[in-house]
């Protein structure tokens, strides 16, 4: 009976630390794609160049509703903000979620 709770329990571990590493890789991908419209923006990246519009497009879809949020005169401050902040919510809520999935393993 013993040796059946350690396998379940080594399973439910192992579930767990498979989904966190993914929560991990997902909400990585999230900030390093806003942190790339950034760049990309600020740097002055050709907007009709297909990996731009590629960064610009799911920048746009993960930002949610930061965009506007606060409203500084000069362009690049407000982009960097918006964007920025989409960027510190998403790492966030991926170290909650990596947490709450290392708990519950």
């Amino acid at each position: 009976m013993s040796s059946s709770r350690t396998s379940v329990r080594g399973t439910r571990t192992r579930i767990a630390a498979v989904l966190a590493t993914g929560i991990r890789i997902v909400g990585g991908l999230f900030v390093l794609i806003l942190v790339a419209h950034i760049v990309l923006t600020l740097g002055d990246a050709n907007p009709t160049n297909g990996i731009t519009r590629f960064v610009a497009y799911w920048a746009d879809r993960l930002q949610l509703g930061f965009r506007g949020l606060f409203t500084p005169a000069d362009a690049r401050v407000r982009l960097l903000v918006d964007y920025g902040l989409a960027a510190a919510f998403w790492l966030v809520v991926t170290w909650i979620l990596v947490r709450l999935m290392r708990r519950l393993g």
